[in-house]
């Protein structure tokens, strides 16, 4: 299975291909939303479509993202009507992820609550989050 894999702080994500829709430079500031949890960063505007940024690493337990013009991507994910876009430090590329039975993760375990993920695997090179 093709999978979208990513940076956030020093740590290598990946995402499923399929559940990617798009990703984008981040033009920040974000609109921010009143009482939202600290990972959210806000909201932007793309293409006349309100998209919640939320920052992944402080959904993972690591430090937040520097946020500044041009730097990182946001990747896009998309639910029919409902897009949610997750600020990751950059895009390393596409790559097979063939998987087999999820070990530990390592250096660090954690749990990500969001509605969009499922669950997590480790290869030992990155952590595949799955989607819903």
């Amino acid at each position: 299975m093709r999978h979208v894999v990513f940076r956030v702080a020093s740590e290598s994500f990946a995402l499923p291909l399929a559940a990617v829709r798009e990703v984008v430079v981040p033009q920040p500031p974000f609109a921010r939303v009143p009482r939202s949890s600290e990972a959210v960063r806000g909201v932007m505007n793309l293409r006349g479509r309100v998209v919640a940024v939320v920052d992944l690493a402080a959904l993972v337990g690591l430090a937040p993202q520097p946020l500044a013009a041009a730097s990182g991507h946001v990747l896009i994910l998309d639910q029919g009507k409902r897009a949610l876009g997750f600020l990751v430090g950059g895009v390393l590329g596409v790559e097979a992820i063939v998987p087999a039975s999820p070990t530990p993760l390592t250096p660090r375990s954690f749990v990500v609550e969001a509605d969009t993920v499922r669950s997590v695997m480790n290869d030992g090179r990155s952590a595949a989050l799955g989607t819903r």
